[in-house]
């Protein structure tokens, strides 16, 4: 009878670590996971560009001229 109850506690003593594994593995890829959402809320909180911001960078690259520059400002600023 000795013989089975340890062969009960070695089977037992298996699922144990088995178990306590998976939750140290479970553990590891939620902190993962955790990580990687904070990185891409910091890369979607970034503020958005002002439409001036955009109309500057407009000008700049040369997509406007300067009396299209001015008039759509007074627009955005009026």
């Amino acid at each position: 009878m000795y013989g089975h109850e340890g062969m009960m506690w070695g089977f037992g003593w298996w699922w144990m670590m088995i178990f306590w594994i998976a939750v140290i593995v479970g553990l590891i890829f939620l902190v993962k996971w955790l990580v990687e959402q904070g990185r891409t809320d910091r890369k979607t909180s970034q503020p958005e560009e002002s439409a001036l911001d955009i109309l500057k960078k407009r000008y700049a690259k040369g997509e406007i001229n300067k009396e299209e520059f001015e008039q759509k400002k007074r627009d955005l600023m009026g």
